[in-house]
């Protein structure tokens, strides 16, 4: 381009030689709650460890298996999982949620026609609101006994200083009957 010369800019049809165009209108940034996507299909993987774990449970003693067998079922896990959720989130739209609950994903497992998972998951589901009810339980009867503790130690902090009180009273009063 020759030198004042006007030349067509991704911003309009006429720009000054080396114009970028006019600034791009400012947009303002919302707080965003939403979690950010993975940026690679990498990042979607579960754990390592976990899968490894899940593998080991799984298979018999003094079989070993692939570093690439592993990775193949950490991605089949990660894509099992988001398919699950994906199916899940319509159940809990279609209630007008925004939340999931363990509801959406037994019907999610029957609509992915996993209907064979769905009894063992609600059984599973019953022991972990069993053990939850019961740590909820345990943590309230703790908190009634350290109350109930409290408050014995305060009725006895109180009687010692009564006591004190009618010792340093009497101790007084003989000082008194001395003089």
């Amino acid at each position: 381009a020759a030198p004042g010369e006007v030349r067509p800019g991704p911003a309009g049809p006429l720009q000054p030689p080396g114009s970028l165009g006019p600034a791009p209108p400012v947009t303002p940034r919302l707080p965003c709650r939403r979690r950010r996507m993975a940026e690679r299909p990498e990042d979607l993987n579960l754990p390592n460890a976990v899968i490894t774990r899940i593998i080991k449970e799984a298979l018999p003693d003094g079989v070993n298996i692939s570093k690439e067998a592993r990775s193949a079922i950490s991605r089949a896990a990660s894509v099992f999982v988001l398919y699950a959720t994906s199916c899940a989130n319509n159940f809990a739209m279609k209630g007008k949620r925004k939340t999931l609950n363990a509801g959406d994903v037994l019907s999610a497992m029957e609509e992915m026609e996993f209907q064979r998972f769905v009894a063992p998951l609600k059984e599973s589901l019953e022991v972990y609101r069993r053990e939850q009810k019961g740590k909820k339980e345990a943590r309230k009867d703790k908190d009634k006994k350290t109350d109930s503790e409290e408050q014995d130690k305060s009725r006895e902090e109180e009687n010692d200083d009564d006591d004190e009180r009618m010792e340093e009273e009497e101790q007084n009063e003989e000082e008194e009957v001395d003089n």
